[in-house]
């Protein structure tokens, strides 16, 4: 194999779209916690200080949206007026809807009726045994960036800086597995009185070092805050939209994506629960040795129980044919709605947590876990 760079970035959990992400998630987890059949999805936008929230929700439950939202925003650190967006004073308005009759008669189990796909759509799931996680380097350093940098914040360690940040990094590959760090970059939003020299000697040292210390050399380039200050960050410097970091969410542009974003939806949406049953596929895949890459395709039709199509994708590292794993996967796991939401337990408000520094390659999700290993060993033995 050809040796190659692939870069992936990350967000923090202050940047523009993540915040809208985070409160999407939040949203539905409290109609959740009240309602476990509700039926959400929300999208918001942000810019300056007004907070736009649009949606459609059919539930039980009462939820007070406006507080989750000011509540979620001042966790994030925007509590100052100086910073052009703050919990206290932000403009929030609202356009909520119940879901259409239209898509819930299609989507709601009826008597000798599946429950059907919550719409039409393709989504991909993806795994690799180049890391621990299963996931591909260079977006889990991204992550793991960020949520260094998180808790540096949330802890005081890193005086005088703000929620909204940025990492990248590229990874160079030597016949096809990691080999090194060719480049990182890493940006910060900061205070006005912080002194940038400083800011990249404690970068360096606190997130940096700790996180990527083991695969960075001498020709490793490292960029801190490139363009100089970073002082107006958060919405006052850039609109946020629910759904914008995509490729954040999942695998760092590494394997395909159908498209569809994930937070603010429940379950019934196959845009995010069939993404999950795709990684949580593919991971015990790769896992039980059947291959060392492998992606997954399910594609649905609204109303519709049972997928259109399954593909399947190792590039060439599989031990046995595409279709005997596509008779695997139809054999051993949840690809219907109902058996994908009733096998990963997604009824419950655990969406909030998804919402920054990635939706795979975390052990506390249920579409993480590697309970099929062993049957698909004993298959693979055979």
């Amino acid at each position: 194999m050809k040796d190659y760079v692939f870069t992936s970035e990350s967000v923090g959990e202050g940047h523009p779209d993540k915040i809208c992400d985070q409160v999407s998630d939040a949203i539905l987890d409290a109609y959740l916690k009240k309602d476990k059949e509700s039926k959400v999805a929300i999208e918001c936008f942000v810019k300056g200080d007004l907070f736009l929230i649009g949606g459609e929700i059919t539930s039980k439950a009462d939820v007070n949206i406006e507080e989750i939202v000011r509540e979620k925003i001042k966790e994030l650190g925007y509590d100052n007026e100086k910073d052009g967006f703050n919990f206290k004073t932000c403009k929030i308005i609202l356009n909520i809807t119940k879901q259409s009759s239209d898509i819930a008669r299609g989507v709601a189990p009826k008597k000798n009726k599946e429950q059907g796909a919550g719409d039409q759509g393709i989504m991909f799931g993806y795994a690799t045994n180049e890391t621990k996680e299963y996931m591909p380097l260079s977006i889990i350093l991204s992550h793991k960036l960020m949520r260094k940098l998180s808790e540096l914040r949330r802890n005081n360690e890193i005086e005088f800086i703000g929620s909204d940040a940025k990492s990248q990094v590229s990874v160079e590959y030597s016949d096809g597995k990691p080999s090194r760090i060719k480049a990182i970059v890493l940006s910060v939003h900061h205070n006005e009185t912080k002194n940038l020299e400083e800011l990249r000697k404690e970068l360096i040292e606190k997130v940096i070092a700790p996180v990527c210390d083991n695969l960075i050399d001498k020709k490793t380039k490292i960029y801190i805050n490139p363009a100089g200050r970073f002082v107006i960050g958060g919405p006052a410097a850039d609109a946020g939209l629910t759904g914008r970091k995509i490729i954040v969410d999942t695998y760092g542009g590494y394997a395909r994506h159908g498209g569809g974003c994930f937070s603010g939806k429940d379950p019934s949406k196959v845009d995010r629960s069939a993404a999950y049953a795709a990684r949580y596929i593919a991971k015990n895949i790769v896992a039980s040795g059947i291959a060392d890459k492998c992606e997954i395709q399910l594609s649905y039709a609204i109303g519709i129980a049972k997928p259109i199509s399954i593909y399947v994708d190792c590039f060439g590292t599989n031990k046995i044919s595409n279709n005997k794993i596509e008779q695997l996967i139809k054999k051993y796991f949840p690809i219907k709605p109902a058996d994908i939401i009733e096998k990963l337990d997604l009824k419950k408000p655990i969406y909030s947590k998804t919402a920054v520094f990635g939706h795979f390659g975390r052990e506390e999700f249920s579409w993480e876990r590697l309970d099929k290993v062993e049957i698909l060993k004993n298959e693979f033995e055979q």
